[in-house]
């Protein structure tokens, strides 16, 4: 009999064990998604369609119609290759940008004014 209560002794404490080691992998689990989910200075807000940025809280908007086929007309005249987005720019003078992949797999940034005039190419530095 004290056998019996010895096991049902050691079986509860090592439930409560895996109980405390659970919750203290969860509490960190926790801890790492909301610190990751947290928007980092120049990073979309939570909910923002990725690859576009927030800078001084206005987020950059994607360009439809003939806006956006001016800006890709433009960026596609001074640098070759895929355009991947179009779309405002929050983080520069320049009001719209051109987001393009090169032959070569680089991707640039193309700055391009109100009238339509290409101001900068930037390569773009992925983390």
């Amino acid at each position: 009999m004290f056998s019996t209560a010895r096991r049902t002794l050691a079986t509860f404490a090592a439930l409560g064990a895996l109980a405390l080691g659970g919750s203290a992998v969860a509490g960190a689990a926790q801890s790492s998604s909301s610190s990751a989910s947290a928007t980092p200075q120049g990073g979309p807000p939570a909910g923002a369609p990725a690859g576009r940025h927030s800078v001084n809280g206005k987020t950059e908007q994607a360009l439809s119609g003939d806006t956006a086929a001016k800006v890709k007309a433009a960026a596609l005249k001074k640098v070759s290759g895929t355009v991947e987005r179009v779309e405002t720019n929050v983080d520069s003078s320049a009001p719209y940008e051109a987001h393009i992949r090169k032959a070569d797999g680089t991707e640039v940034e193309v700055q391009v004014s109100k009238s339509f005039d290409v101001t900068a190419v930037n390569t773009m530095q992925h983390p």
